[in-house]
């Protein structure tokens, strides 16, 4: 009796193996089942970021970016970000989290 190799992929274990051509499988003219390709770019578009141009996301990025370095300067490390709506305005605010009283 033969050894039975170990950690072998799935397509090198049938690599030898020919499928019998039956009713169900004489019609079918595919090789094998094309795997859909996965949507990214604009056609899967998150609807938070559909206003954001890029231009616009790069300005965001670096004021953020700017108020994390000045927030480091002063010592806060942990704090959120809070977005309000006053207005035509909108405002994102860093508010320091509280530490936790042991």
């Amino acid at each position: 009796m033969a050894k039975i190799p170990r950690n072998l992929t799935d397509k090198a274990m049938f690599a030898d193996y020919k499928e019998v051509e039956t009713f169900e499988t004489m019609f079918s003219t595919e090789e094998e089942p094309q795997a859909k390709p996965k949507v990214k770019g604009k056609d899967k578009e998150d609807l938070s970021m559909a206003f954001l141009t890029k231009e616009l996301q790069e300005k965001i990025g670096k004021a953020l970016l700017e108020l994390k370095l000045e927030l480091y300067k002063e010592g806060i490390v942990e704090y959120d970000i809070k977005v309000v709506r006053e207005g035509k305005k909108i405002l994102l605010n860093a508010v320091p989290l509280k530490k936790k009283k042991k």
